[in-house]
């Protein structure tokens, strides 16, 4: 590949690759774990009865929240003045969930490549694009542990939570405070926090051939100046965390149609619950948090609807697939459309 073709393909080498691939071997080796420790014949005989009608339309919840997600997108893209139609912008956003889904703690880092990837396909500028990202999947992640802390307060309010929820419940109450607690301080001292960051890059920035503290800063200034634009639109952001709630609405309701698919029925309550705290698992080092949000997600299950370990796997590798697979396999047909474009 040359080094022009890396570049457009977002910097991807082959070490980059072989770390993919590798992380994708290890969780499908967790996942064929979880599953002969389970019992394999029993797993297979509980997919085979899986009603397909409800695993189709959990894969039209899924499509439907990428959509409103892009939405999102699309409405803090245009305080930049950038007006990309929407049919383009959802094959630019399933490329970005494809890159957040094989890359290993992609949840917690893809942002710079997103917005590389938007830029390119948009023509706006990095900055305003990585402002634009940040800000729409700060507003999902708020989306997503508000609900999950309103729903852990209902199941605290009604049942006696299971000593190995506790510690999870716990994690995902911290996550949910820290998470409001970073974003306003964050929001609310943009000066300070690029003084910070300006500082703390200077040493490093000194030692790194070919960029210079002035440009680093020019870059950091313009961010800001693009977060700021976005903050001058109060209006817009209610607009926009609208989107998140209904996409994250529908990210979860897969859920309850993978219970569905094998006759279970899943409280709407705990539906909210599992889903974001199993997102927790995301944040490690293997491809979109596979193997791991599966364990998690039959665990949660197994406690909280005192199902089966076949069953509440079979439902989480349900859940998954119209949810994670589907991400990867129409966001690599996005990502390969993207490409042919550039």
């Amino acid at each position: 590949m040359t080094d022009d073709r890396r570049a457009r393909t977002g910097g991807i080498s082959r070490p980059q690759l072989l770390r993919i691939g590798a992380g994708f071997a290890v969780a499908v080796v967790l996942l064929l774990v979880l599953a002969v420790g389970i019992g394999l014949e029993e797993l297979r005989e509980t997919l085979s009865n899986a009603a397909l009608e409800w695993v189709v339309v959990a894969c039209l919840s899924t499509g439907l929240c990428f959509a409103a997600w892009t939405r999102g997108w699309q409405l803090v893209l245009g305080v930049a003045d950038i007006d990309e139609s929407f049919s383009r912008l959802f094959v630019t956003y399933l490329a970005a969930m494809f890159a957040n889904s094989v890359t290993p703690m992609g949840q917690a880092g893809g942002e710079p490549f997103i917005a590389y990837v938007l830029s390119t396909e948009t023509g706006a500028s990095y900055e305003d694009s990585l402002a634009s990202v940040v800000t729409a999947d700060a507003l999902n992640l708020v989306a997503s542990f508000s609900l999950a802390t309103v729903s852990l307060g209902v199941l605290v309010w009604r049942i006696d939570l299971p000593g190995a929820v506790e510690p999870i419940a716990g994690a995902v109450a911290v996550v949910a405070v820290g998470i409001v607690a970073v974003a306003t301080v964050g929001w609310r001292f943009r000066p300070e926090l690029e003084r910070s960051v300006s500082g703390l890059l200077v040493p490093v920035i000194r030692r790194l051939p070919g960029v210079t503290v002035a440009g680093i800063r020019k870059r950091v200034a313009e961010l800001q100046t693009a977060f700021g634009r976005i903050a001058d639109e109060p209006r817009l952001l209610v607009r926009v965390f609208a989107f998140a709630y209904l996409g994250w609405a529908l990210y979860v309701l897969p859920l309850y149609f993978a219970g569905r698919a094998f006759g279970i029925a899943v409280d709407p309550i705990v539906l909210f619950f599992v889903v974001s705290a199993s997102m927790l698992a995301g944040y490690i080092p293997s491809p979109g948090g596979l193997g791991s949000i599966e364990a998690v997600l039959t665990g949660l299950l197994v406690a909280l609807l005192a199902l089966g370990s076949t069953e509440a796997y079979a439902v989480a590798l349900t859940y998954r697939l119209s949810t994670y697979w589907l991400a990867v396999v129409a966001g690599g047909l996005a990502t390969l459309a993207l490409v042919r474009r550039w």
